[in-house]
């Protein structure tokens, strides 16, 4: 699993014009982007990370603050440009196999405590930041 993680004072997400996901005070805005071969056992050490991470002000984590996530579904953060000019999506994987993944992923930070928004998975989504910093870091498990 790979996950791309802005620090941001808020985010939302739009699905055909009506907004599906939303954080309106500082948190973080997570791409997460599931691998051909992951499975289950990251799910948790990847929930953790997110939610633990140190990133907000004064390095605090969600955990330690209550900061609310928004997790996207990003299955392009897989795409492989090293040859050629159009990305090859091999190393994605399947959506009957990253959405409950995905889903697991979100419902391991609710079993934490975390506050977590989300976008609509396979959806086409507007997604729309405001970063802070800008801080953003990759996580990978």
């Amino acid at each position: 699993m790979r996950a791309v993680v802005a620090r941001v004072t808020r985010a939302s997400v739009v699905v055909e014009g009506a907004v599906v996901g939303q954080i309106a005070e500082p948190g973080l805005l997570v791409l997460l982007g599931v691998h051909v071969d992951d499975g289950p056992e990251k799910v948790e050490t990847m929930a953790r990370k997110l939610h633990e991470l140190r990133i907000l002000r004064d390095e605090e984590s969600c955990a330690s603050t209550g900061a609310p996530l928004l997790v996207v579904s990003q299955f392009t953060l897989y795409g492989a440009t090293r040859k050629g000019r159009r990305p090859s999506w091999t190393e994605a994987a399947r959506p009957e196999h990253a959405e409950p993944l995905v889903d697991a992923v979100v419902e391991a930070l609710r079993a934490r405590g975390a506050k977590v928004e989300t976008g609509r998975f396979g959806a086409m989504m507007a997604v729309e930041s405001v970063n802070d910093g800008p801080f953003t870091v990759l996580v990978e498990v």
